[in-house]
């Protein structure tokens, strides 16, 4: 399904719209998680949900935090270590929790997806990842069937080709590998060095094993970046024919991360630069075949991506846009987040807290957030717009029982301005994203969050 090519705006409208801004990974955002919400709740919720008349399948994320050496972009919860005693004592550590945890879901409840994040998963070596895999098949029921996404993302550094071969017979059928960018002088930037020739014997590897997804990540916004640079950087890996690539915005907070310390705001590209280079993300890809999913993913015709949306299963969740929405989510290990129902949790952020909680026999969740009846309603609305791009109101008053223009008096007048910069269409029955609201389409969930947090300095700016 292509879409109408967004034409880049002028500097007024793009300072206009340059505020700090949820990516909606969930709604609300996990800034609004609180410590009211932990170990007690996550039992009683898995509990509920196991009593569903029919229960939910699982989606399990395991996050594997370690990393060799430091990316100054990233914002990920890691820790950089060469000592193979932190990394053997965390694993003895996550499985204990996958035991501990698997014993509370009921055995009917397939695993439907799994999805390995970091830091690093790629930094386990073979015995590793197969022991971590060997301690979720004897606690979960991890589906064997062709339409399982199994994903693991992969650092193109830290795995020889035919370590491939190990990842298809443990079940994954999808990579995800972190490009970045391809250009040297960017690559020098970020302390992140690989070479395309090196990345094409992977990819190439990966198809030979079997595994039936490529997928590639991309971020435009890094020093040394031109929007001419980043279209090379474009074809170098659309080349390498990837199912689907993930385009990110860099977001320099390095109040937060200090690794992006090393990178001075000042060598960044600018807002008129950023957004070029989108647009031209969404122009090539297009013209190469792909097909413009969400606000920053695209996928071949006929992807898991792509079929999602085609089917309405599309959904955003903390690892960009997703299939299965269906499914509930547990997450395992150090800071990973679960959604179980209505209910998010989050384990420990901090990797001494999270292993004392586990060794107490606990289940290491720190804070978490309950939706009430109103954050589902929102949270529909601004799902639909940042997976869509656009709301069919009739439908969301049926599904509620309720009146959208009424309940959503204040943000329909907030969309007004909106409206009137040609960034989204009101007309009664609907409202949808113009070409060029999709590259604020942060701004017009905005519109919508009654949960947006105070603490602006957490987000990144929106353009």
């Amino acid at each position: 399904m292509q879409i109408e090519l967004p034409v880049v705006p002028d500097t007024t409208l793009i300072r206009k719209y340059g505020v700090a801004g949820s990516r909606y990974t969930s709604y609300p955002s996990a800034l609004n998680f609180n410590d009211g919400v932990g170990n007690a709740a996550f039992e009683e919720t898995v509990q509920t949900s196991n009593d569903e008349l029919i229960p939910a399948p699982l989606s399990l994320y395991v996050h594997i935090p370690f990393c060799r050496s430091l990316c100054y972009y990233c914002g990920c919860n890691k820790r950089v270590t060469r000592n193979p005693a932190v990394v053997s004592g965390y694993l003895a550590v996550l499985a204990t929790e996958i035991a501990r945890k698997g014993v509370l879901f009921d055995t009917d409840r397939p695993v439907e997806q799994l999805h390995f994040g970091g830091g690093t998963p790629t930094y386990l070596d073979a015995m590793q990842r197969a022991g971590v895999m060997n301690a979720l098949a004897r606690h979960f029921d991890l589906s064997s069937g062709p339409s399982r996404d199994f994903s693991i993302e992969v650092d193109p550094r830290t795995v020889l080709a035919q370590e491939l071969s190990q990842l298809a017979a443990l079940g994954f059928n999808r990579v995800s590998f972190g490009v970045q960018d391809t250009n040297p002088g960017v690559q020098r930037a970020i302390n992140r060095t690989h070479s395309v020739a090196d990345l094409a014997i992977l990819v190439a590897a990966a198809r030979r094993y079997g595994l039936k997804t490529v997928s590639f990540d991309l971020i435009y916004g890094l020093p040394e970046q031109t929007p001419d640079s980043f279209e090379e950087t474009l074809a170098s890996v659309v080349a390498l024919d990837p199912d689907s690539l993930s385009v990110f915005s860099y977001a320099h907070l390095p109040h937060l991360f200090p690794a992006q310390k090393m990178l001075a705001k000042q060598d960044l590209p600018d807002a008129d630069s950023r957004l070029t280079m989108f647009a031209t993300a969404i122009d090539f890809l297009q013209a190469e075949g792909y097909e413009y999913i969400g606000m920053d993913h695209f996928a071949r015709p006929g992807s898991h991506l792509a079929k999602a949306r085609d089917t309405h299963d599309l959904h955003r969740c903390f690892q960009g846009y997703a299939s299965g929405g269906r499914c509930d989510t547990l997450g395992l290990g150090v800071s990973a987040i679960s959604r179980i129902g209505d209910a998010y949790f989050q384990n420990d952020k901090d990797l001494r807290g999270y292993a004392t909680a586990i060794e107490q026999g606990k289940y290491a969740v720190a804070r978490g957030y309950q939706l009430t009846a109103e954050d589902r309603r929102i949270a529909t609305v601004i799902n639909e717009l940042m997976c869509y791009g656009s709301i069919d109101t009739d439908a969301w008053n049926r599904t509620y029982e309720g009146y959208f223009q009424a309940f959503f008096a204040d943000e329909l007048q907030a969309l007004e301005a909106l409206s009137a910069d040609g960034l989204v269409v009101v007309d009664g029955q609907r409202i949808s994203v113009t070409a060029t609201g999709r590259l604020f389409l942060r701004n017009i969930a905005r519109c919508f969050d009654r949960q947006a947090c105070a603490q602006a300095g957490h987000y990144s700016s929106t353009v």
